[in-house]
């Protein structure tokens, strides 16, 4: 059964979680060697970002939002999406390239390929999840610490969960096929624009808005919305969305997994 392979693979993970702990903390030190304030930057970049989206649109500007939409502040509404998306194509792109990155350490020692995706998306998670907590707090006077909060944890598992399979799967896919890289680099660019990041889903076409389901963020930002802005337990539809993409992630994932399992090396 092709399910039996990425199975194994997970439990591998969690045989080897030793090894994947370090293997993340020296990609993390990595990312960041050479540079005078380490990993400092890695928190700037989204910090400046929030500053800048709070002080253009909600102080300078004042603009709001309709009566529709999670919260009014245009500011507000952009961080709660624009965070958790940043933090999946980072995930997501990292891993994508593990596999060709690690091709010489592959080739000359017999490792498990899923160490690679795995680290490069843990050392993403663990980058970017500081940085979701501390707007849980910062945006106390929306929320209100209400029970709601206890949802924000299981959906940044989620999302974790769902960059996992993806980029694992991405990764395979792109030692077959370099090009890969590239399409999905550019589909990542343009994927924020059909998501509710920079506009509330009610803003869309209503004849169109089916398409939004189409981008695997889309459920989880509205999840994290729900939560961040109104202080209210995601609904079925976002409980449903996620788990539906990650069976359509997993399925695929099963398949290429069984059938790159005695080439994928030959392929780096």
């Amino acid at each position: 059964m092709p399910g039996n392979f990425l199975a194994q693979d997970l439990a591998t993970l969690w045989r080897m979680r030793g090894l994947v702990w370090v293997l993340t903390r020296r990609e993390i030190a990595a990312r960041y060697a050479g540079t005078a304030a380490g990993i400092v930057w890695a928190y700037a970049q989204p910090l400046l970002m929030v500053a800048a989206y709070y002080l253009v649109f909600d102080v300078v500007f004042s603009m709001r939002l309709g009566e529709q939409a999670p919260t009014r502040r245009v500011g507000a509404f952009l961080i709660v999406g624009a965070l958790p998306w940043m933090a999946f194509c980072d995930a997501v792109g990292r891993g994508m390239n593990s596999l060709l990155e690690a091709g010489g350490i592959l080739q000359k020692n017999a490792l498990p390929p899923v160490l690679f995706p795995a680290r490069a998306v843990l050392a993403s998670t663990l980058v970017h999840a500081p940085l979701m907590l501390l707007m849980a707090v910062a945006y106390l006077p929306l929320h209100h610490f209400s029970a709601a909060l206890l949802a924000l944890p299981l959906l940044l598992l989620l999302q974790a969960v769902l960059c996992l399979l993806l980029a694992y799967f991405l990764a395979i896919v792109a030692a077959a096929l370099r090009d890969t890289v590239q399409v999905v680099g550019f589909l990542l660019s343009v994927g924020i624009f059909l998501s509710p990041v920079l506009f509330p889903a009610s803003q869309f076409p209503e004849a169109w808005r089916w398409v939004l389901w189409f981008n695997p963020m889309t459920a989880l930002v509205l999840g994290y919305q729900n939560v961040l802005l109104q202080g209210a337990w995601p609904g079925p539809a976002v409980w449903g969305m996620v788990s539906l993409w990650l069976l359509v992630v997993a399925v695929p994932l099963a398949l290429v997994v069984r059938r790159s399992r005695d080439q994928l090396v030959d392929w780096l």
